[in-house]
């Protein structure tokens, strides 16, 4: 089921003749991995960024210290910047960026665990937020937060 969407994403994009790359926090990954298990995806998928820390959000992707002092990681803001950030700096046409709160540690009463903020950007074009809220292990809410990234790739292409 993830490779069907992976390979629909791939198509979409292949479709236009753009490219795709990815900012990726919680899912340490995920997104990218799934995206590259797809045959023929260097022809469409450029780059993906595991930007765990605040430290790398920034030096990175451009995230401001003052976003991540007053909104925190976990964040619309700061999951815009991710993405403004990395489309300022790959030669693509879309990015999606990803950050979220696994656990089992480190939710909060405002952002409990399993909140994921995702963001999705097109060269040119606005970019889109979403706030998550996913049930289930560490693994669980990561795989969740990887197939939505994917899934909202998927109707930005499909409806742009």
């Amino acid at each position: 089921m993830t490779l069907e969407l992976a390979a629909d994403v791939g198509r979409l994009l292949l479709a236009r003749g753009w490219r795709l790359a990815t900012a990726e926090s919680c899912t340490g990954g995920l997104v990218a991995k799934m995206l590259t298990d797809v045959p023929g995806s260097s022809g469409w998928f450029d780059r993906g960024l595991v930007t765990y820390s605040n430290e790398a959000k920034q030096a990175l992707l451009g995230v401001r210290g003052e976003t991540l002092a007053r909104h925190g990681a976990v964040s619309e803001e700061t999951v815009r910047e991710m993405a403004a950030g990395l489309l300022a700096r790959a030669p693509v046409e879309v990015v999606v960026a990803v950050s979220g709160i696994a656990g089992p540690a480190g939710g909060s009463p405002d952002k409990p665990v399993g909140t994921v903020w995702l963001a999705w950007a097109v060269r040119g074009g606005a970019v889109r937020t979403q706030r998550a809220r996913f049930a289930g292990d560490r693994a669980a809410v990561r795989e969740q937060a990887a197939r939505t990234a994917l899934e909202g790739v998927r109707a930005l292409l499909a409806g742009d």
